[in-house]
């Protein structure tokens, strides 16, 4: 690979079109900030995932690692093909060009995929391993891509069934493999949790936050039946305000016995008890999708509803005190593409606290 990669970068051209059409000499520079492992389970996963990749060359260059396991029962095959991708000078930088490596593998080459990928990658550069469909943390594979991740990236929105297993599982890999996790359902929230948080910064209503006694939200669902829709955001929301108010769980979330009858869990907020509600809503949204984030509070004889909703372009906050409304918060805040997740999720590497917090709680919301 390194030599089909020394015959690109030898192909290409030092000299570009100046102001006055006269060529003039450029630097290309070949760049890299880390190593970005991608494993897509089909084709036009992976065809996807490189498109957003490509347009990060610019502000992220890496070396990616595009795999694409195959006919997992066939003779063992291996097919790779090299990219080098660049983005065009510009007054205030010069031209920066990063790798794109496709392996496509079959039988018991695809079982070992840590070992394809590690003569690949640029030594001191920490590796980043994304799934962008859903992965298996289970299986053998994965356990060796893991053992040699500095951090993964997942999406655990698009995961099949209620996504709780799946999740329970992603929660113990940091201290089992000591990697840092970012999930692109906990990233999207962050409008969310803002338009929350601001609710109470009126010195009206911030008392009550110490006084909440029940959490409910509303998530789009095509069948009531617990476990046929994906609910990994709607315990996010739950989770992030339990581990921000120092809650503990007093009764792990569990499924209801009737169609429509959702999720239910208990928490303990000093001496208060604190209700939580996942409760299914049939919608045309994508199942799992949070429709509203419902709170209660009573302090003293007095009780606040908080009512979060959210749309394309931003987030509505209805509250109402002692049954009286109070005025209407909008807040801007466009939902964001895969391509500003991946580029936020880069951006936060080693600094994010807030998913380990969530992880943790996510964790003794299910249970473990």
């Amino acid at each position: 690979m390194a030599t089909e990669l020394g015959k690109i970068w030898a192909s290409i051209s030092l000299t570009a079109p100046g102001a006055d059409g006269e060529p003039e000499r450029r630097v290309a520079a070949r760049s890299s900030v880390m190593n970005l492992v991608v494993i897509a389970n089909r084709g036009e996963i992976g065809e996807r995932a490189a498109s957003i990749v490509d347009g990060l060359a610019g502000r992220h260059p890496s070396r990616t690692l595009l795999v694409v396991p195959a006919d997992p029962d066939g003779p063992p095959w291996l097919d790779a093909q090299v990219q080098a991708h660049c983005v065009l000078p510009s007054a205030n930088a010069p031209e920066t060009c990063s790798e794109l490596v496709y392996l496509t593998c079959g039988g018991e080459s695809g079982q070992h995929m840590a070992g394809l990928v590690t003569p690949l990658l640029i030594h001191d550069l920490p590796v980043t391993v994304w799934w962008p469909n859903e992965p298996r943390f289970e299986s053998g594979a994965s356990n060796e891509l893991l053992n040699m991740a500095d951090r993964i990236l997942v999406d655990g929105s698009g995961w099949s069934g209620d996504g709780l297993g799946r999740l329970a599982g992603m929660c113990g890999l940091p201290n089992r493999y000591a990697i840092e996790i970012a999930d692109f359902a906990l990233v999207r929230q962050a409008r969310w949790r803002e338009a929350i948080a601001s609710t109470f910064d009126r010195p009206a209503l911030l008392p009550y936050l110490g006084n909440l006694d029940r959490i409910e939200v509303h998530y789009a669902a095509r069948s009531g039946t617990p476990g046929a829709s994906n609910v990994v955001r709607p315990l996010y929301h739950v989770a992030w305000l339990a581990a921000r108010l120092g809650m503990t769980v007093t009764s792990p979330l569990r499924a209801g016995t009737e169609a429509w009858s959702g999720y239910e869990a208990e928490l303990r907020h000093g001496r208060r008890r604190v209700l939580v509600h996942l409760q299914p809503m049939e919608s045309t949204a994508p199942q799992g999708t949070t429709l509203a984030v419902e709170l209660h509070a009573m302090r003293r004889r007095s009780q606040l509803w908080v009512e979060v909703t959210a749309y394309a372009e931003g987030v509505l906050v209805h509250a109402s005190l002692d049954a009286t409304p109070m005025p209407e918060r909008r807040f801007l805040a466009p939902r964001r593409r895969e391509a500003d997740l991946l580029a936020e999720t880069i951006d936060t590497a080693g600094r994010d606290l807030l998913t380990g917090e969530v992880l943790a709680m996510s964790a003794h919301l299910l249970g473990r």
